[in-house]
C-alpha cells in the first residue's frame, strides 16, 4: 500500500460502514485521518467498527438519514461539537433501485432513489461546505458510477441520478475553483460489494460483459483512488472525473 499524508485530517463519509465507504474507511486510518460516519443503520455501524479493530477508536459513528435534510443538519451538529472542523467529506451512501424497465420503475423507487443518491449528497454539500469556506480547504469526494456516463438499460432512476452527481461535482468544483476546496468525483463500474443483493442476477452479468478487463473492481482499488483525491496533493484537479471501470468508459 502506497502511503498517503492525511495526518490530522478529519473525514466524513456517508454510508461508511459497509461497501465501498467502509473500504475507503479502512484506507483514509491508515493514511493518519479521523473519521466520522454518518450512516443509518446503527447496527452495522456497530459491527463495522468493531472489524476495524484498534483502529475502531479512530471512528465516530453519526446516526443520520441523507436523504433528510434536517437530519444531516443534525448530523453536522454533533460532529462539529466533536470535532470542530471537516477536511474531507465523502458521499458514498447509495441505492440501485430496481432493475426494470423505465416504463414498469415503480414512482415511489425512482423517488426513493434520487432522494438518497443526488439529494443526499447536495443535502451534505449545502451543509458541510460553508464549514471548508470557512478555513479556506476542504476535499469533496463523490462516488457517482460509470452508468451516469453511459445509462445502464433497466437501472434508469440510477444512471440518472449519478449523472446528476457527475454535474453537480463538475458545478460545485468550479463554483470552488478559487478556494482551497477541491471537489471531484470518481466513476466506478461494477465493484463486488453487498450493493449486488440489490440487483437481478441478470443486471450483474450485463455490467461484467461490458467491463474490457474481463473482472468486477475491488473496493480497495476505489478507496485508493479516492484516498489520493482526498489529500492536499490533489491540488489542481476539481470538478473532475476519475475512470475506476476497467476500461469500459475511457472519457
Amino acid at each position: 500500500m502506497n502511503q498517503l499524508d492525511l495526518k490530522g485530517r478529519h473525514a466524513v463519509i456517508t454510508g461508511g460502514a459497509a461497501g465501498l465507504g467502509f473500504a475507503i474507511t479502512q484506507r483514509l486510518l491508515a493514511s493518519g485521518a479521523s473519521v466520522t460516519w454518518w450512516d443509518r443503520d446503527a447496527a452495522a455501524m456497530a459491527a463495522a467498527q468493531q472489524q476495524l479493530g484498534p483502529q475502531g477508536g479512530q471512528v465516530h459513528q453519526v446516526m443520520v438519514d441523507v436523504s433528510e435534510h434536517a437530519s444531516v443538519v443534525q448530523a453536522l451538529r454533533e460532529t462539529v461539537a466533536r470535532h470542530r472542523f471537516i477536511d474531507v467529506l465523502v458521499n458514498c451512501a447509495g441505492v440501485t433501485g430496481p432493475n426494470v424497465k423505465l416504463w414498469d420503475y415503480p414512482p415511489a423507487d425512482w423517488l426513493q432513489v434520487m432522494q438518497v443518491n443526488l439529494n443526499g449528497l447536495f443535502y451534505c454539500c449545502r451543509e458541510v461546505v460553508p464549514l471548508m469556506r470557512q478555513r479556506n480547504y476542504g476535499r469533496i469526494v463523490n462516488i457517482a458510477s460509470v452508468a451516469g456516463k453511459e445509462g445502464n438499460p433497466n437501472a434508469s432512476a440510477y444512471s440518472a441520478s449519478k449523472a446528476a452527481v457527475i454535474a453537480l461535482t463538475k458545478s460545485l468544483g468550479k463554483e470552488l475553483a478559487d478556494t482551497g476546496i477541491r471537489v471531484n468525483c470518481v466513476t466506478p463500474a461494477a465493484v463486488k460489494t453487498a450493493i449486488f443483493e440489490q440487483m437481478t442476477p441478470e443486471h450483474i452479468a450485463f455490467m461484467l460483459a461490458k467491463i474490457p478487463m474481463g473482472r468486477f473492481g475491488e473496493p480497495e482499488e476505489v478507496a485508493a483512488m479516492v484516498a489520493w483525491l482526498c489529500t492536499e496533493d490533489c491540488s489542481f484537479s476539481t470538478g473532475a472525473v476519475f475512470d475506476l471501470s476497467g476500461g469500459r468508459a475511457t472519457y
